[in-house]
């Protein structure tokens, strides 16, 4: 059976909170009994639900926040340049490489046993610049010596990214040829649901060691649980 039921609650520190992904994922969180708390920009706590405590600090400024997250079990990190595309190298490096930098150090030395950090599928063949960037940052996180996961989405289906449907027939006929299987499976889309479920489950399965999930894992982890966490979807960014 590939889901594991729920033994524990957890103690999760989220970066990214009050992004597309982080906005939705809280609340599924706090509605299975875990306790949360959010990285926020000054200025911003007002965007976070009252039942999550905020640390309002920079994300991109080494040691801003360690000592605010030491009681954390979990950390989550989300934060990366919106709407990726080849033209964004720099901010690559200097956000999404960056942030996760000062999430590492900040979640190694605060003794977070479990790190789950939103990567990209890999290898594939556009965005190098994005991939070489989520590549050396999940080669950071291996270095930390913490267990951890690395959820690996291309492309995520949902409100505000729904242009990529056109595609669906082209993807269709490429996960059934030989020659193209493989790379269609790996840089597949998947559901905003499926992501938000397959989170949640790495919260609460925390890896020993390190575990990689691809689009083939987040769609199979990400459908089991669609029916036990509907009904929570609709949160707006």
């Amino acid at each position: 059976m590939l889901v594991r039921l729920q033994t524990a609650t957890h103690k999760v520190f989220i970066t990214g909170g009050t992004g597309y992904m982080g906005s939705r994922l809280i609340p599924l969180l706090v509605q299975r009994g875990h306790e949360v708390k959010a990285l926020v920009r000054k200025g911003s706590e007002g965007k976070l639900s009252g039942v999550v405590s905020c640390v309002t600090a920079d994300a991109l400024k080494m040691d801003s926040y360690t000592e605010q997250i030491r009681s954390a079990d979990t950390f989550v990190h989300l934060i990366g340049v919106p709407h990726p595309s080849p033209a964004k190298a720099a901010q690559f490096r200097a956000v999404d490489l960056v942030s996760a930098q000062v999430a590492v150090k900040a979640a190694r030395e605060a003794c977070v046993r479990h790190f789950v950090y939103l990567s990209v599928a890999q290898p594939a063949p556009m965005m190098k610049a994005y991939l070489a960037v989520r590549s050396e940052c999940e080669a950071m996180v291996r270095a930390s010596g913490m267990a951890a996961t690395f959820v690996r989405p291309w492309y995520v289906l949902g409100p505000g990214h729904r242009w990529p449907y056109v595609l669906l027939p082209f993807y269709w006929l490429c996960e059934r040829l030989p020659s193209t299987r493989e790379g269609a499976r790996r840089c597949g889309l998947v559901t905003l649901p499926q992501m938000l479920n397959v989170l949640v489950w790495a919260v609460e399965n925390p890896s020993r060691a390190v575990q990689v999930l691809d689009v083939p894992r987040i769609r199979e982890i990400g459908s089991t649980q669609t029916a036990q966490y509907a009904g929570t979807q609709s949160c707006t960014q």
